[in-house]
C-alpha cells in the first residue's frame, strides 16, 4: 500500500501543479528528447520571441575584458552598450532605419590612439542611417543567430538564475578546441537561457532574460545630438 499510496500522490501533484513539478513528465530527469531536439526546441522558441535581453561576457587570453547588453525585438529596433576594461564604452539605439550611436571619451581616446585634449565626458548622441552599419563596426543590427550546429549531447541538469535546466555540450569539427555549452529551460516553455563557450583563444557567457517584456526604445532628445552640419561634404 505504501508504495501505490507514493505513486497515487505523485500523480496528484502532477496533474494539479503541471509538468513543473520536478519527477513530472517532462523535467530534465524523465524527458526522452534527444540533445538535438532539445536545443532545436530551444531555438524554434527563441525565435518567436517579441523581446528579449542579452547580456555578453568575453574574457581573451592575454587580452581585455568585454561586455555587451542587448535589449531587443529581435528585428529592427534595440538597445545596445559595449564596454571595456578600460573605461571604454559605446551606446546604441536603433529604431528602424535610423541608428543614435554615443562613444564616451574613453572610446573615442582608444579608437584616435590618442588622448583628446578635453577632459570632459562625452555624452552626445551622433544620429545616422541604420543602412550605413557594416558587420564589424561594434554595432548590433537586433537580430541574434538563434541556428542550430555542430553535434549535441546531453549533459547534467543545472540551474541559471534558479531556474532548473539542462545542460547541453555542442562540439563543431569546424572549432577544433572550441566547446560551447548550452543551456535550455526545462520548466515552462524551453527557453534557451545561457550558452558558455570555452576556446582556446578566449571564453564567452551569454545569458538570456526578460523573455516577452514589454519593450520601450525612445530616441535621445534633440538637444542630446550632436551637430554634424557642417562636417564634411
Amino acid at each position: 500500500m505504501g508504495k501505490i499510496s507514493t505513486v497515487v500522490t505523485a500523480t496528484v501533484a502532477c496533474l494539479t501543479l503541471g509538468a513543473t513539478v520536478t519527477g513530472c513528465s517532462g523535467d530534465a530527469a524523465t524527458d526522452e528528447r534527444s540533445a538535438q531536439q532539445l536545443l532545436d526546441d530551444a531555438y524554434k522558441t527563441m525565435k518567436s520571441l517579441t523581446s528579449v535581453t542579452i547580456n555578453g561576457e568575453t574574457t581573451v587570453t592575454d587580452g581585455e575584458h568585454s561586455t555587451t547588453l542587448l535589449t531587443t525585438d529581435l528585428k529592427t529596433t534595440c538597445t545596445f552598450k559595449s564596454s571595456w576594461e578600460s573605461g571604454a564604452a559605446l551606446d546604441q539605439i536603433r529604431i528602424g532605419e535610423t541608428d543614435y550611436i554615443r562613444p564616451n571619451r574613453a572610446y573615442l581616446d582608444q579608437w584616435s590612439g590618442q588622448k583628446t585634449p578635453s577632459a570632459a565626458e562625452q555624452d552626445r548622441w551622433v544620429k545616422k542611417s541604420s543602412s550605413e552599419s557594416v558587420p564589424g563596426d561594434g554595432l548590433s543590427d537586433c537580430t541574434w543567430p538563434f541556428d542550430a550546429f555542430g553535434k549535441a549531447k546531453k549533459s547534467e541538469p543545472t540551474e541559471v538564475d534558479g531556474r532548473p535546466a539542462i545542460a547541453l555540450v555542442v562540439t563543431d569539427v569546424e572549432d577544433k578546441g572550441g566547446t560551447y555549452t548550452f543551456h535550455v529551460a526545462t520548466e515552462g516553455k524551453p527557453y534557451l537561457l545561457k550558452v558558455d563557450y570555452k576556446g582556446t583563444d578566449f571564453r564567452t557567457t551569454t545569458t538570456f532574460s526578460a523573455f516577452e517584456e514589454p519593450l520601450k526604445v525612445d530616441p535621445p532628445d534633440d538637444d542630446e545630438l550632436l551637430d554634424l552640419s557642417g562636417i564634411g561634404g
